[in-house]
């Protein structure tokens, strides 16, 4: 057994990866085996300094890297430049890192030219299509061609890496370290912000719906058809109120306002943090989405999801009906958001589905798997099962 802790460096650079990394993070500096320094790029500087302040997290390092409108080579390469000068000062035995962003791969090739070994923590998520999402889908798939250690949170996650030649010593089932997260920070008597009308909403006995809208793929005709239905199925349903945090992109924010702010029952809202959101989530009576780690967070609080998107990588909740694909199509959008509204029975079955994607004890079980990487516990590491 390894005498020494092992040092490892997690990185990160955007308000998901800090969520889903947070409760590994603690875990990690809770276990005296390790010593864990972070790293960040601010590749979202606002929305990631939200996470940081929620989780008290204080990064060892931080590049602060945004720059308005950037383009992802520009980035990719500044990335590189200023993680390579970390890793060459402290030596990791180990980079970790999380997810399907320009940081996750940035980071990774960075610690490959170093020739450091690579954890990549929700490893083995998969649409097959290597533009959608973009630029999402090849960067957790080159990661996965990179890294050393794989952190898989579902079954299905696993079977991607075993078809792709990954060593199945080296993938650990883990489930997913959101569902972690969002059991840190819920609260069922949350106080939201006077400016976020929710208990005003609950007081006039109306249900809530939660959107949110921004990816690539989704901009221009698709959003506009988005927010079309969006408007006709508020218009239609005079008990419900929808809440929409904007995303910082201005073309979304731009069309939101000429779409959608005209609306008395539609409020749109500045960007929330993380803990506010997850709390948003669990008053609504549904959530409209683009988002792919909303598919695992809205499950963890029996919420549903109607996906505003053609392709998943997160297919288990399609399966299991916790989420419902609604692609951009108006007509489908109504369809399936009116039957949540108005059908009970509908509405029971999908909220009582099994959620696939984790337990909360995620971070544990990456801990034990890096212990016994490392060789640094006799112990036999336990995956993750989802429970019927």
């Amino acid at each position: 057994m390894k005498a020494e802790p092992v040092k490892i460096i997690t990185i990160f650079g955007t308000r998901p990866e800090a969520i889903k990394l947070a409760p590994v993070i603690k875990v990690l500096e809770e276990d005296e085996r390790f010593i864990n320094l972070t790293a960040v790029t601010g590749q979202h500087r606002e929305m990631l300094d939200q996470v940081l302040n929620i989780f008290s997290l204080k990064p060892d390092y931080d590049l602060k890297l945004m720059e308005p409108e950037q383009r992802l080579a520009a980035l990719t390469s500044r990335i590189i430049s200023g993680l390579g000068e970390i890793l060459s000062q402290e030596k990791p035995e180990l980079v970790l890192v999380h997810g399907d962003t320009t940081t996750t791969l940035a980071a990774a090739l960075t610690a490959f030219y170093q020739q450091i070994p690579i954890g990549h923590v929700e490893a083995g998520l998969r649409t097959g299509k290597k533009f959608s999402p973009f630029p999402e889908e090849m960067n957790r798939s080159l990661t996965d061609q990179l890294a050393d250690i794989y952190f898989a949170p579902t079954p299905l996650n696993f079977q991607n890496l075993l078809r792709e030649r990954a060593a199945e010593e080296k993938i650990f089932l883990t489930g997913n370290t959101v569902i972690d997260a969002v059991r840190m920070i819920s609260e069922e008597s949350y106080q939201f912000p006077r400016e976020i009308p929710v208990a005003e909403a609950r007081e006039r006995g109306h249900k809530i719906i939660l959107l949110t809208a921004h990816r690539r793929e989704n901009l221009g005709k698709r959003m506009e058809e988005i927010f079309t239905a969006v408007w006709e199925l508020i218009s239609t349903y005079s008990k419900v109120e929808l809440f929409f945090p904007v995303h910082l992109n201005p073309r979304v924010q731009r069309l939101a306002e000429s779409r959608l702010g005209e609306h008395p029952r539609i409020h749109l809202l500045e960007p929330l943090d993380y803990q506010t959101f997850i709390n948003l989530i669990n008053q609504s009576r549904l959530v409209l989405t683009d988002s792919g780690g909303i598919q695992e967070e809205a499950p963890g609080l029996g919420v549903p999801v109607i996906l505003l998107r053609e392709d998943t990588e997160r297919p288990e909740a399609l399966e299991a009906g916790t989420v419902l694909k609604a692609g951009t199509s108006r007509k489908k959008i109504i369809e399936l958001a009116g039957r949540l509204l108005e059908d009970e029975e509908f509405y029971r079955r999908t909220t009582r589905s099994s959620n696939p994607y984790g337990d909360g004890q995620a971070a544990c079980r990456i801990r034990d798997a890096l212990l016994e990487y490392f060789q640094l516990d006799d112990g036999v590491f336990q995956p993750f099962s989802v429970q019927d």
